[in-house]
């Protein structure tokens, strides 16, 4: 088969995305009508124009504005299931969601209602659409300590739903640091731990998220690349890098896709995935970022492989899970 029949025909797991970040813009407005919530968009096109934003600013401006529609607990539940949908299409098998708490308790939004919407369609992809999943919980990291202890307190009563904590939004100027003392809590009540770093915040970072938040997994991190011995420790360690190039090239992390270093890190023996981040925001789900990266990269077709193999790797399912989907990958012709 040709690389695209590869990539298409390729099981998936998808560790880097963010469900809010999944919000396509017909839904967005429809949520808006039914729930009578005013947004500055007069149509789905307005709607679409905004989606090309040109700046980290603009971006969050509409994602926000998208939050804001979010009230009850079908409108999460229909949120996660359209992204399921677009999983069933990209034969993406598996998927570990993040979701901000912040984002919607701060508007009065009741953790339950959050935490109930998103778990309902995560039980019915896997009933009627064959999807495991989990769930991670993420502190905004342009907000306090304090607020982040807050949030991890309301968690704490839907252990069994949530897996993992992360550490996302704006990264500079908000070192993992800030936060070791929530995620050393989030540790103790078991929980596992990633956080974003290493995508516009420095190589600091990555090593902070390592030795201070104890990460199971770094997100982004391609600014790793920069620091030789951050490189062979994660090459040692075998730490994975949850990698999103459409969104890097959208954020200009990089100017064109064919300098994006992902094919450098794989060939080095980093233990990289292939992510959508905020897919409906970026330009593209699991399967358009391989697609992008397959093409700009020239990427063999044991390279695309390896890539899909480290996504099951790299996922929190059991060892027996792991070994069938990557018995599947190899055996694709």
């Amino acid at each position: 088969m040709n690389q695209l029949e590869l990539i298409r025909a390729l099981p998936k797991a998808e560790l880097h995305v963010h469900i809010e970040g999944t919000f396509e813009p017909e839904l967005m407005f429809a949520i808006a009508q039914r729930n009578h919530i005013d947004i500055p968009y007069k149509s789905v096109e307005e709607v679409k124009q905004a989606y090309n934003f040109h700046n980290l600013q603009s971006f969050l401006d509409i994602y926000y504005a998208g939050a804001n529609v979010l009230v009850y607990e079908q409108d999460f539940y229909d949120l996660a299931w359209a992204y399921f949908e677009k999983c069933a299409e990209d034969h993406v098998v598996h998927t570990e969601m993040f979701f901000d708490p912040q984002t919607h308790t701060d508007r009065g939004v009741a953790f339950k209602t959050v935490i109930d919407g998103l778990q309902r369609a995560c039980d019915d992809a896997k009933s009627k659409l064959g999807i495991s999943s989990h769930l991670i919980m993420c502190f905004l990291r342009h907000l306090s300590e304090e607020a982040a202890f807050e949030t991890l307190a309301q968690a704490l009563p839907y252990k069994e739903q949530i897996i993992g904590v992360g550490l996302d939004s704006s990264e500079v100027g908000h070192p993992p640091s800030k936060f070791e003392r929530v995620f050393a809590k989030a540790r103790e009540a078991g929980f596992l731990i990633v956080a974003h770093a290493g995508e516009e915040g420095p190589p600091e970072y990555v090593w902070e998220a390592l030795d201070l938040l104890k990460v199971n997994r770094i997100d982004h991190g391609v600014r790793s690349e920069e620091d030789e011995a951050l490189m062979q420790r994660l090459i040692a360690e075998k730490m994975p890098l949850t990698v999103c190039p459409l969104s890097n090239l959208k954020l200009c992390v990089v100017e064109d896709m064919a300098d994006h270093n992902i094919r450098r890190l794989l060939q080095q023996g980093v233990h990289v995935t292939v992510n959508s981040d905020d897919p409906s925001y970026f330009g593209g789900y699991m399967n358009d970022n391989f697609i992008a990266i397959s093409e700009a990269l020239d990427l063999t077709a044991d390279e695309l492989k390896q890539l899909a193999i480290n996504s099951f790797e790299a996922s929190f399912i059991d060892d027996t899970q792991k070994n069938h989907w990557k018995n599947q990958i190899l055996a694709l012709a």
